[in-house]
């Protein structure tokens, strides 16, 4: 009845900006991403049957409080409703890890709620499967569906009231392109002042932009699968920076306006159209966050880290694709069956 599991962070090629439904976390449109390795957050549950008391959430050596408990204690009491009551799943106890800022940008929540989901069903018995981990760490954040699975996942937007066709789906593993590195440019470690979810509802609700938005997003998901098969670093980088800009002028059509967007962040964004120029293949994406994440080649890695911290960025981070989310450890005695 206890499990620990971790899950990397992805950054999103056609990002994820929206829900239409608050409560299940179902998007208005697809969106596709690759796992950031060696990022990650090491999570682990544990069920007992004497504990009836509120759970114990702990966050990178904290308590969780407000919003991002009640986010933990629903998923646990996600998983104790599908576990039955022949599981006898009492308190939880979650202790959380990550090894990358928290809030900054570089999907924390996906990592986060992707290694809970993982450590939480593996605690109350359940056999793999990566469609029900993914639908369930889509509860705690929309994101997290994407970082069940490695490489390049599409989170398929789906059709059903109830959200279970609304999941992420592995289309290419990590080993695909090995060439492949996103470096992300450090230029803020503090968190946003505006949380994605809140930020994603007033966008939505507010920017008269957003209608196109979500229907040009759902037409890229298409567009960059092909260039992905195909490695094209150049096609990808463009869809990529496209679609970053168009979900940041969304979100600036917002009311009131809503700008993630340092004057390092723009200062490092323009240096990549200068670095093409010189023959450097380099192309941003960037989140709802300060940090833009540089694709690139590892033939350019180093490059294309010196420009980076020649533009304002006190650190660079080395990415690669990264693999699945996976389970650590699991001791003790298996409770119960597949979902």
């Amino acid at each position: 009845m206890k499990a620990t599991a971790t899950a990397h962070p992805n950054i999103a090629l056609v990002k994820y900006w929206g829900k239409r439904n608050e409560k299940l976390i179902l998007p208005h449109q697809s969106s596709l991403s690759v796992t950031l390795g060696p990022l990650q957050v090491t999570t682990t549950v544990e069920f007992t049957k004497l504990t009836t008391g509120p759970d114990v959430i702990e966050i990178n050596g904290k308590s969780a409080e407000g919003t991002e408990r009640t986010r933990v204690v629903e998923l646990l009491s996600l998983v104790r409703k599908q576990a039955g009551a022949k599981a006898k799943l009492g308190g939880a106890i979650m202790i959380s890890r990550g090894d990358f800022p928290a809030s900054a940008g570089l999907a924390s929540s996906a990592a986060a709620f992707a290694a809970l989901a993982v450590a939480a069903r593996a605690a109350a018995g359940f056999e793999r499967d990566p469609r029900a981990e993914s639908i369930l760490a889509r509860r705690g954040s929309g994101s997290a569906s994407r970082s069940i699975e490695g490489g390049f996942v599409r989170w398929n937007r789906g059709k059903r009231a109830d959200g279970n066709d609304s999941f992420g789906e592995q289309l290419f593993e990590a080993e695909h392109w090995p060439e492949l590195r996103m470096l992300v440019g450090m230029v803020s470690r503090e968190e946003k002042e505006v949380k994605s979810r809140d930020g994603m509802r007033s966008t939505v609700e507010t920017s008269p932009y957003y209608p196109a938005w979500a229907k040009d997003a759902e037409r890229e998901v298409k567009e960059i699968v092909k260039f992905i098969k195909r490695r094209d670093l150049q096609a990808v980088g463009e869809i990529a920076e496209r679609n970053a800009w168009r979900m940041h002028a969304t979100a600036l059509a917002a009311n009131p306006p809503l700008c993630y967007l340092k004057p390092a962040t723009l200062a490092v964004i323009e240096a990549c159209r200068y670095a093409r120029q010189q023959g450097i293949g380099v192309w941003f994406t960037l989140d709802a966050g300060p940090n833009p994440v540089l694709l690139t080649s590892r033939a350019d890695e180093h490059k294309v880290a010196e420009l980076i911290r020649s533009h304002g960025a006190d650190d660079v981070v080395h990415c690669v694709p990264g693999g699945d989310a996976r389970v650590l450890s699991q001791p003790g005695k298996r409770i119960g069956g597949r979902a």
